[in-house]
């Protein structure tokens, strides 16, 4: 005859619970696994947005943008210049919605500025269709996200409109979503805002 035996435990609080083991005995011992239950009970820590040094070479904005895909996190770019009197407003509004964690409850986000004309930089504004600084441009998994591409300063310089923006880009967790669901299809990615 069989006669099963069931184990308690004890949890974090004191409480018994029944345990996930029952033997069950019948000359020899047999060990079943009833259920699973996980170890540990620590929530997974969610992901800081993270703040780069100033871009001024393609290698650079290379390293960051491997960086980012094998992450899953997006990359966000403000495309400036010295001589830009806009990008030194714009940049620390964005660097302070960065810094205060717009964006880790979506995912996070990375951030670094790019100086279009540092003496290294090439030809990454016209690569990537740079028409006008400041410009802020995602890239998710190593593409540029053309449609959600912002350079109206009026935009840039709107702290809701950031924090919306910071947000959806988090949002993207690697799923990517480059082109063509702006309200002109593929004419809203050439464009940018």
């Amino acid at each position: 005859m069989t006669s099963p035996v069931t184990f308690r435990a004890t949890n974090a609080t004191g409480v018994a619970e029944p345990s996930p083991l029952s033997v069950h005995q019948a000359g020899s011992v047999r060990l079943t696994i009833s259920a699973v239950r996980a170890l540990s009970t620590t929530a997974a820590r969610k992901s800081k947005n993270r703040l780069y040094n100033k871009i001024r070479s393609e290698n650079e904005l290379n390293t960051l943008l491997l960086l980012s895909a094998s992450s899953r996190i997006p990359l966000l770019t403000l495309w400036t210049a010295n001589w830009c009197p806009s990008c030194k407003v714009i940049s620390p509004v964005i660097r302070e919605l960065i810094e205060d964690g717009v964006g880790e409850e979506e995912g996070s986000v990375g951030f670094a500025e790019v100086e279009i004309d540092a003496p290294t930089i090439g030809s990454l504004g016209s690569t990537y269709m740079i028409t006008s600084i400041p410009t802020l441009l995602a890239f998710d998994r190593q593409e540029p996200q053309l449609e959600t591409k912002i350079g109206r300063t009026e935009d840039l310089k709107n702290r809701r409109f950031l924090t919306e923006w910071i947000k959806t880009e988090a949002r993207r967790h690697g799923e990517g979503g480059a082109g063509g669901r702006g309200p002109f299809g593929f004419l809203s990615g050439l464009f940018g805002r």
